[in-house]
């Protein structure tokens, strides 16, 4: 097999497989009855780290609530999702470090 034929084929399939993660629209927003909408959305992603460690056990457990409002909730959602990995991020030990620098010790503060 040449160089080129497998480029060929090695792009393809990257192009196939980033096709298959390509986002679908919601087909089910906008038809529940009192859709959750940027308040539920942001709980929803609070607690998504929860959720999903049940979700694994459970099958009536999902992470997402699929018949939403739309943008307010998928917004809400993802501000509690920063929420939720990005305070765990910040808690490590390399968020106040010292070290010695000619002697002298310097605060870093992140």
């Amino acid at each position: 097999m040449s160089a080129r034929w497998r480029a060929v084929c090695v792009g393809a399939v990257v192009l196939l497989l980033l096709g298959a993660c390509a986002a679908s629209g919601n087909e089910s927003a906008g038809t529940a009855a009192g859709q959750p909408n940027f308040w539920p959305g942001l709980w929803h992603g609070l607690i998504s780290p929860i959720t999903f460690l049940v979700s694994l056990f459970r099958d009536d457990v999902g992470i997402y609530e699929v018949r939403n409002s739309g943008a307010w909730y998928d917004f809400g959602f993802m501000v509690g999702v920063s929420i939720a990995f990005g305070s765990t991020a910040r808690a490590g030990a390399g968020s106040s470090r010292r070290r010695e620098t000619s002697g002298k010790k310097v605060v870093d503060r992140g």
